[in-house]
């Protein structure tokens, strides 16, 4: 069929790809003594393959309202927390895939990160993350600011509160309040915040040594290094619901940061703690919620073992969460620090 395509007048590399091949191939084949197909795909369906019906299934959660605006990392959680299994997310991810319903539809990219030092969270309020993120106001080059303290390991976010200003003063009053209201044992708290001067302010570092927390710093002009904070506003901002408009007043700022508060600790199912929400996680709620999901999983696996070659999906509690996790060194790295 190429050949006769190629006579005809057609170009070669066109015609492959109208039967799924490259160019490079077929002249490959045609240096062969025979020149035939030499594709060796299966010739039948997995065994364990979705039925129509079940492909069906899949597609029909993921479009019904309840779930239609969550990603299948998101879908599928929810679904076990209902006692459901349906399909893994990499069959959800690839069946959407295939009706071409599979898109990016955030206003926001990837984002990267660099972690130059380390810190070790094992248990709720050990190491918490601060920084603060201008909000717009309806006068052009004056804005509100949301200082927004969050718990490392839980991601629960501690305090949140918007000021007219930036200053140090702020800062203090903030962290005092948090402090105390979740009582908090200082010799176990670390604090990380980027070089801003209301981080670095003298009033701010004199409360933190009144109260015996200790302070911890990004390198200057390095964002990444304090990336949870850098990713709790980045999520804040782009919500659906955050307003397109600025906001016309303090109160009206502080009283949607108190709404954004509420559903991210609550509500929100964060990923990056096994899509449990920040305050199951903080309050030691989150193992009887895991547990239950390795129960439907295994469930599950025994209704149909073709489906599983591994183990079940992991949904063991994390134990350990760190900010900026130094490199690993290798054993020949070592060597030479003791030679030297």
């Amino acid at each position: 069929m190429i050949d006769e395509a190629v006579l005809q007048g057609a170009r070669l590399k066109p015609a492959a790809q109208m039967l799924g091949l490259t160019a490079r191939t077929i002249q490959r084949w045609s240096q062969q003594k025979d020149g035939d197909d030499g594709r060796h795909g299966p010739l039948s369906a997995p065994a364990n393959k979705l039925t129509p019906a079940e492909r069906q299934e899949v597609l029909s959660v993921a479009n019904s309202p309840k779930y239609r605006e969550l990603s299948p990392k998101q879908i599928v959680p929810r679904l076990a927390d209902e006692g459901r299994y349906v399909a893994s997310e990499s069959t959800f991810y690839r069946t959407l895939r295939q009706e071409n319903q599979l898109a990016h539809r955030e206003r926001c990219r990837p984002a990267t990160h660099r972690r130059p030092r380390e810190k070790v969270a094992t248990g709720p309020c050990q190491v918490w993350s601060w920084d603060i993120t201008y909000l717009r106001s309806t006068v052009t080059g004056q804005f509100f600011y949301l200082y927004m303290i969050l718990d490392v390991l839980s991601r629960k976010i501690m305090a949140a509160t918007v000021f007219s200003k930036e200053c140090g003063q702020n800062s203090a009053l903030l962290f005092v309040e948090a402090f105390h209201r979740h009582g908090v044992d200082p010799k176990g708290l670390v604090l990380h915040s980027d070089n801003g001067g209301p981080m670095k302010g003298s009033t701010m570092l004199a409360t933190l040594q009144r109260l015996g927390v200790v302070p911890s710093f990004s390198r200057p002009g390095v964002s990444n290094d304090n990336p949870f904070s850098e990713s709790l506003f980045r999520t804040l901002k782009y919500r659906p619901e955050y307003p397109t408009r600025p906001f016309a007043s303090e109160f009206d700022a502080q009283r949607w940061v108190g709404a954004f508060v509420h559903w991210y600790n609550t509500v929100h199912q964060h990923s990056e703690i096994r899509f449990v929400t920040p305050d199951d996680r903080h309050y030691g709620r989150e193992a009887a919620k895991l547990n239950k999901r390795k129960e439907v999983y295994e469930q599950a696996r025994q209704k149909n073992p073709g489906r599983w070659t591994r183990q079940t999906r992991n949904w063991a509690p994390i134990e350990t969460v760190r900010l900026n996790p130094e490199k690993k060194r290798s054993p020949e790295e070592d060597l030479c620090d003791e030679a030297a």
